[in-house]
């Protein structure tokens, strides 16, 4: 099912566990289920489940776009970005509305699994402006992790890029991202973040020839690098 581009392993699970998933004529909530998706009709919602091309994009996401999948968002999503795609596309894992920069889009959910669950620990590395100057014992602080409402958030890894009176820029490293995190943490430290980009993904980078808002497949090599330290981490 995740291959046929229905979502994430979590997703399909619980799909086929609220009873939407059908083998031949036979509704089905219990996991596990073998099947064959060339001998066996197998159906979800009363639509049959095809096996697609998996593909993969990275996508340069502007600000104001939103990382979901639902139909009828007051946002402008950021999978309606790209053009002539026949699958059934997602984001792997978000980026706020307010935040900007690389994110994967594709309908293989197992890669989506493997680079979203907190068990990889797939590095992701930020750009981050906020107000202030941040000093020394700050950075100490966001080193020694800072305490939000789903527990400690450790960054990684924490450089200052330039600081001035009025504003620093930071460079942050994490493993696992809790929903707006670094905005949370620096806002927790007095530090309010200005603009927050995305600019790289385990070995991905962002590159100055993808502009804001554009996209492009990702190579064979560059897929199979993500698979294998998701696999490895």
């Amino acid at each position: 099912m995740a291959q046929a581009g229905l979502g994430s392993r979590r997703k399909c699970e619980s799909l086929i566990v609220s009873g939407r998933v059908t083998i031949d004529g036979k509704r089905i909530t219990k996991l596990g289920q073998m099947a064959d998706p060339i001998k066996d009709s197998i159906y979800c919602d009363g639509e049959p489940i095809k096996r697609q091309k998996k593909i993969y994009y990275l996508l340069n996401k502007p600000r104001g776009f939103v990382c979901t999948n639902v139909e009828g968002s007051r946002d402008p999503r950021a999978i309606d970005l790209l053009s002539n795609i026949e699958q059934r596309i997602y984001t792997v894992g978000r980026l706020d509305k307010e935040s900007e920069g690389l994110i994967i889009i594709t309908n293989d959910g197992e890669l989506a699994n493997l680079l979203s669950h907190p068990r990889y620990g797939i590095e992701k590395t930020y750009m981050v402006e906020v107000k202030g100057r941040v000093t020394d014992e700050s950075i100490l602080v966001l080193k020694r992790g800072i305490w939000i409402s789903e527990g400690k958030a450790t960054p990684a890894r924490v450089k200052v890029v330039y600081r001035k009176h009025k504003h620093s820029i930071l460079e942050l490293v994490l493993r696992e991202g809790k929903n707006r995190e670094i905005r949370r943490i620096l806002a927790q430290i007095d530090h309010p973040v200005v603009s927050l980009k995305r600019i790289k993904i385990g070995p991905l980078k962002l590159s100055q020839n993808l502009k804001v808002g554009k996209y492009r497949r990702l190579s064979k090599v560059e897929v199979e690098s993500l698979c294998s330290l998701a696999v490895h981490s």
